[in-house]
């Protein structure tokens, strides 16, 4: 990280806020300039101290960093990449999908430039503005970096050491195989959520439907309180991985709804055992990765 003075963050949100105060953190001697669109947000990281400048555009960020990273929605990538054709520093981005990042890169430039490593934080919550920025978000949560062929060795060590400086995991895997996972593990489940709280807010009365939800409703339905706009442009820019896996959903939920319908009792409590069995291996990982085992 000695090559790394200055980072800049493009999209002070969460994901932006959150790196920022992590840096502030833990890499004090580091200074952060930021770029958004959204004035409001620079003003508060600014009076909060999350970053040490706002800068008026992505041309005079660039002209101060050694490292940036992309924190815009994934749609929004097609929009800022082009600004960066001249940039030698490294960068990196936070998106939930990375075939958008290289496509852009093939339309643009003929390829992803040998400085930009793609990355992925798998650490999130619901709430989506600076305010919630926490410098700890990261702390023992994966990062998946996606390196292309062409990326520079050089380029993925000064990203890999980056996240480890926030108390990151950090993973390595292709493009494809990064958007496969994402797609059964975090696209679907959100796909649901918004699902489910739409269809129950049209079944009448939203009042009453809320009113008598118990907690299982409340842990699931959470993360439709995320940001729609970010979660629209995952959809739509990861509909063939998506769809797959909502297809293969789809079919088990009329399975699981056929064997209600047909009163087969076992087959059915079979299957319930299986999701609980599954669920409680899930649970056993999580308690051992966070016991350091």
């Amino acid at each position: 990280m000695n090559s790394i003075r200055v980072v800049g963050v493009v999209g002070l949100g969460l994901i932006g806020g959150s790196i920022a105060k992590g840096i502030k953190v833990r890499l004090p001697e580091i200074r952060v300039i930021a770029f958004d669109r959204d004035q409001e947000s620079l003003n508060i990281g600014l009076q909060s101290g999350l970053i040490d400048e706002a800068a008026v555009s992505l041309e005079a960020l660039m002209e101060s960093c050694d490292l940036i990273c992309l924190c815009v929605p994934v749609q929004q990538l097609e929009v800022c990449m082009p600004a960066f054709k001249a940039f030698n520093g490294y960068v990196t981005d936070v998106g939930s999908v990375k075939a958008p990042l290289v496509q852009n890169a093939e339309r643009l430039w003929g390829g992803l430039p040998s400085n930009w490593v793609p990355g992925h934080p798998i650490a999130g919550s619901e709430q989506h503005s600076v305010h919630a920025a926490n410098a700890d978000l990261f702390v023992k949560h994966k990062v998946i970096l996606t390196p292309l062929e062409g990326t520079a060795p050089a380029a993925v060590e000064q990203i890999r050491q980056f996240w480890v400086a926030l108390e990151a995991d950090v993973i390595v895997m292709t493009v494809e195989h990064h958007d496969e996972i994402l797609a059964q593990t975090s696209h679907l489940p959100h796909l649901l959520a918004y699902t489910l709280v739409d269809v129950l807010a049209g079944f009448g009365d939203e009042r009453e439907v809320f009113d008598y939800a118990a907690g299982g409703f409340r842990d699931f339905s959470r993360i439709a309180a995320s940001d729609p706009q970010m979660w629209h442009d995952i959809f739509i820019t990861n509909q063939g991985a998506l769809l797959n896996r909502l297809q293969t959903f789809i079919k088990a939920l009329q399975e699981t709804a056929d064997l209600i319908e047909q009163g087969k009792s076992e087959a059915l409590l079979e299957r319930l055992e299986r999701a609980k069995q599954a669920r409680d291996y899930f649970s056993q990982l999580q308690s051992d990765e966070s016991s350091g085992q």
